[in-house]
């Protein structure tokens, strides 16, 4: 399979979340591309709930799926032990992009591409998007549901989950990573956003874990 390159298109969103946010996506990018080379280091990983997460996805042996915000590929071998058919991995971060890159060079199911996921040429039919502890940097979080929409093929399943829970989360993101961050909304609120596009299938914020999965309506 050919590995794609693409580069972002920068541009400064303003969106809503308890207040007026703007977000300059190279803020973004410049973040991430500071710590991807220490990323892996600090990552704790837990298996758990990670397949508890793929579980709701419903990722199985030939699956098609879309890793939005992939980071340095941390959901990588768990795609790779449910057996899925092919991983398109996206991420705006160059650095991010290329430690996920390298870690699966050899691995023809996976794709790793340096892009903007809301500026990225739609390529459709995909059975599963996941977006993994990364959803609050995304600026406008109904325009990203709708895009990732177009990704999904009738039925095809949206997961967005984070292994910490809601105050948690939110705490975490009020520090450093506040200028690139939004207010996680809760999950009901997610869900209601996703609702018109999608048959939410879960949708829970408790102390450990953050879920909110639905399936693509046909209509």
């Amino acid at each position: 399979m050919k590995k794609r390159t693409i580069e972002i298109n920068q541009t400064i969103y303003t969106a809503s979340s308890g207040g007026t946010v703007s977000i300059d996506k190279r803020d973004v990018e410049s973040y991430f591309d500071l710590a991807a080379p220490l990323w892996d280091s600090h990552l704790k990983v837990d298996a758990r709930k990670i397949n508890s997460f793929l579980d709701a996805a419903g990722i199985r042996a030939g699956s098609r799926v879309l890793d939005v915000a992939c980071g340095t590929g941390v959901m990588f071998p768990f795609y790779a032990e449910r057996g899925a058919e092919l991983v398109t991995a996206v991420d705006l971060s160059s650095a991010m992009a290329e430690i996920a890159r390298a870690k699966v060079a050899d691995d023809e199911r996976f794709e790793v591409v340096h892009a903007d996921m809301e500026e990225l040429p739609v390529g459709g039919g995909y059975d599963v998007a996941v977006v993994y502890n990364a959803f609050p940097h995304f600026t406008n979080p109904s325009r990203m549901i709708n895009r990732l929409a177009l990704w999904l093929k009738p039925g095809g399943t949206l997961t967005i989950a984070h292994s910490m829970g809601l105050d948690k989360l939110r705490s975490h993101h009020s520090g450093e990573a506040s200028a690139i961050s939004l207010d996680m909304l809760p999950s009901s609120e997610l869900a209601a956003l996703m609702k018109p596009l999608f048959e939410i299938t879960a949708a829970t914020d408790d102390e450990e874990k953050y879920l909110v999965s639905g399936k693509r309506r046909s209509s």
